[in-house]
């Protein structure tokens, strides 16, 4: 009689966990750290010094000894990813390159309504850091364009103050 009941709770007690790590979004595996609270916090930022890249990613989830980076944002609601979300994410594949020595094979991307997963090949790997060179020599130029068109982007930035080229509210 009592081990139907202790067999029972952990029956529910295994539903009510798939349950929440649905609703999460997270995939399956260990959580190896977390940067929102919850897992081993990481104790300090990966870092790639020859590429001059520093981050955290939200989650780093073990799976069959890999690890793999989780960036979760919950206030977007879209059925593509942003192509910005998707260099984070490969930037926090290369920070997993270059301080394991061993790429992620991918990445995943949380938004409030689906998740989507990034395949880190040599391409994505070859397209981030040339957009980190590129920012790099945009920080070097003495003048760089607005890369955009969007009124409420730039409100909400820290250089609108200073910046000539600023759209008008």
């Amino acid at each position: 009689m009592l081990g139907g009941i202790v067999l029972s709770l952990a029956l529910l007690l295994l539903v009510v966990a798939v349950v929440l790590r649905q609703r999460a979004g997270l995939p399956w595996g260990r959580v190896a750290a977390a940067d929102v609270g919850a897992g081993r916090p990481l104790e300090r930022p990966l870092v790639a010094a020859r590429y001059g890249l520093v981050g955290k990613p939200d989650y780093l989830i073990e799976r069959g000894g890999v690890m793999i980076p989780v960036e979760v944002n919950p206030g977007r609601r879209a059925p593509q990813p942003y192509d910005s979300d998707l260099m984070q994410l490969a930037a926090y594949c290369l920070l997993l390159e270059e301080t394991t020595g061993h790429a992620p094979p991918y990445g995943f991307l949380r938004y409030a309504n689906a998740t989507f997963r990034l395949a880190y090949t040599p391409a994505v790997r070859q397209r981030l850091v040339s957009a980190l060179a590129e920012m790099r020599a945009l920080l070097d130029a003495s003048d760089a364009a607005r890369s955009h068109n969007d009124p409420r982007r730039c409100a909400g930035c820290g250089f609108r103050t200073l910046c000539d080229d600023a759209l008008a509210d």
